[in-house]
C-alpha cells in the first residue's frame, strides 16, 4: 500500500512539474487539489504529496489560508538566490576540480555536446533566438550541468544548502516562460565559459574552475535581470 501511494504521488509530481515547464501552470496560478487529482486520475493525497515536494523545492508557494501557488520570483529575489549560487557554487567548483572523477567528466561531455548541438540549432533560426522547446533542453541541460559539479565537490554542506534554498531550480525553473533570452551571443558565451570550466576541471585547478563559475553566475545574473527589465518596460 505504501509503495502504490509512493508511485502515484511520483506520477502526481510528475505531472505537475511538466505543466510547470511547459508554462500550462503559470505564476501565479492556485493549485487546486481536487482539480488536480481528477486531470491526473488519482486521489486527493498523492497530489498533497506533490504539491508538497514541489514546495519544498521552491517551485511552489504556500499561502496560510488561501492554498498553494505557482511561485513567482521577483527581482530581489532572483538576485539573492544569484548571489547564494555564486558563493556556493564557485566554492563548489574548487572543490570539484579536486575531487571529480572521469566518469563525471565523462557526463559533462556529453552536456557539452547537448549545449553546442542547441547552439547550432538556434543559429540556425532568423529570429535570433530559441525556441521555447530548446529553451527548456537548455536549462534542462543546465541544471544538470551545475548539479554534476555540485556533486563532484564532496561537499555535503554546500549541496545541503543549495538544495534547501533550491539555489539551482528556482532560478532556472523561473526562466521557462522566456525562451527570447537564449540568444545566438548568449549560446555561444555559455558554451565558451562551460569549455574553460570543463578544461579547469580536467586539469585540477581549483582557482581557475572558481573564477570561471563565478564569473559564469554574475554574468547570468546580469543577462536575466536586463532581460527582466527590458520584459516591464515592454509590458
Amino acid at each position: 500500500m505504501y509503495e502504490a501511494t509512493e508511485n502515484l504521488a511520483d506520477r502526481a509530481y510528475r505531472y505537475i512539474r511538466q505543466e510547470l515547464q511547459e508554462g500550462n501552470l503559470t505564476p501565479g496560478t492556485q493549485l487546486v487539489n481536487r482539480k488536480l487529482a481528477e486531470r491526473i486520475g488519482v486521489s486527493v493525497i498523492p497530489v498533497r504529496e506533490a504539491i508538497h515536494r514541489l514546495v519544498s523545492e521552491g517551485l511552489v508557494e504556500h499561502v496560510p489560508g488561501a492554498g498553494a501557488f505557482v511561485r513567482n520570483p521577483n527581482r530581489e529575489d532572483l538576485e539573492e538566490l544569484y548571489v547564494l549560487r555564486d558563493a556556493l557554487e564557485s566554492c563548489a567548483a574548487a572543490e570539484a576540480a579536486r575531487y571529480i572523477t572521469p566518469h563525471q567528466l565523462d557526463d559533462l561531455d556529453a552536456l557539452m555536446v547537448e549545449f553546442h548541438e542547441i547552439r547550432d540549432l538556434v543559429q540556425q533560426r532568423n529570429e535570433g533566438f530559441a525556441t521555447p522547446a530548446q529553451f527548456h533542453r537548455w536549462l534542462d541541460c543546465e541544471a544538470v550541468f551545475h548539479q554534476i559539479v555540485i556533486e563532484a565537490s564532496r561537499n555535503r554542506l554546500i549541496a545541503k544548502v543549495i538544495r534547501e534554498h533550491s539555489a539551482v531550480t528556482l532560478v532556472f525553473e523561473s526562466q521557462r516562460n522566456s525562451s527570447r533570452l537564449l540568444t545566438v551571443e548568449l549560446a555561444e558565451r555559455t558554451c565558451s565559459d562551460k569549455e574553460k570550466l570543463l578544461a579547469a576541471l580536467r586539469a585540477g585547478d581549483g582557482p581557475l574552475a572558481r573564477e570561471v563559475m563565478s564569473a559564469q553566475i554574475q554574468r547570468g545574473c546580469r543577462d536575466v535581470l536586463a532581460f527582466l527589465r527590458q520584459q516591464e518596460r515592454r509590458s
